[in-house]
């Protein structure tokens, strides 16, 4: 049975955590089948959006412990070089959109799984919780960054240092989720929002990405500087010419990403 799944709907991938036996907890195998079906869907050009979910009564319990921690110890990488950090901090970029779609227990490395996203639906069941500080760690998928980005610092430290538990509705009010859905649909509605995304003009959609990072990493004037060459190169698109026509003709337009 492999440890994560791989379907495509139209132009979205969904990939599924599937270890429901070990609490869909992260061991050395699932990490690699997990880098690996993210380097597949980025090198698929049919693929416009990836939506991650889980498989069981839960997302995530978060690591391995006891198969992936002698790894780190002998500081071995976690992902093969030919493939893809799902959690975007080593290795080549993710440009590609992810929604994330989160029931019942969400630890440690989900978190900083579905902050390394870009939209995350949660049903009403769903906790959170960031637990590395009470085992003598800390967060190391990128999570010290993206938590202060997403909620701000005193929201951040509150749980980054802690460890406690908070629920759907506290997620959803300090920016962890964006959107509470009930917990029969959370999966469609994930993949209905997805196909919307997909919809859209594919570059348009990576140019967003993209300018949007920069902005954050950079500042908003670095990524000022690259906003005029990028749409002088999308007005020049079939994509372009193909939204003009549609709305003209008022019809919903149907984007190549050319």
């Amino acid at each position: 049975m492999p440890l994560i799944t791989e379907e495509t709907d139209g132009h979205v991938r969904k990939i599924g955590l599937n270890r429901p036996e070990k609490r869909n907890a992260f061991s050395m195998a699932m990490l690699e089948e997990l880098s690996a079906a993210y380097a597949r869907a980025e090198a698929d050009a049919n693929v416009r959006v990836i939506v991650l979910y889980a498989h069981g009564a839960m997302f995530t319990a978060g690591l391995d412990l006891l198969d992936v921690f002698p790894r780190l110890g002998q500081g071995a990488s976690l992902f093969p070089k030919d493939q893809m950090d799902p959690w975007g901090t080593h290795g080549k970029e993710r440009t590609k959109p992810v929604v994330t779609a989160i029931h019942g227990k969400c630890l440690t490395l989900g978190i900083e799984l579905a902050l390394a996203g870009d939209v995350v639906f949660a049903s009403a069941d769903a906790t959170f919780a960031q637990i590395e500080i009470a085992r003598g760690i800390f967060p190391f998928g990128g999570g010290t960054a993206r938590w202060i980005q997403t909620t701000g610092w005193g929201n951040a430290m509150q749980y980054l240092l802690t460890g406690d538990e908070f629920d759907a509705k506290e997620a959803h009010r300090i920016g962890v989720v964006q959107r509470l859905v009930a917990r029969e649909s959370l999966l469609d509605d994930a993949v209905a929002f997805a196909q919307r995304i997909a919809a859209q003009a594919p570059l348009g959609v990576l140019a967003t990405i993209a300018s949007a990072r920069k902005a954050l990493r950079e500042g908003e004037r670095a990524a000022a500087v690259e906003l005029l060459p990028k749409i002088m190169q999308l007005a020049g698109t079939l994509d372009a010419q193909e939204g003009v026509a549609a709305f003209v003709e008022r019809r919903p337009p149907v984007f190549r990403g050319a």
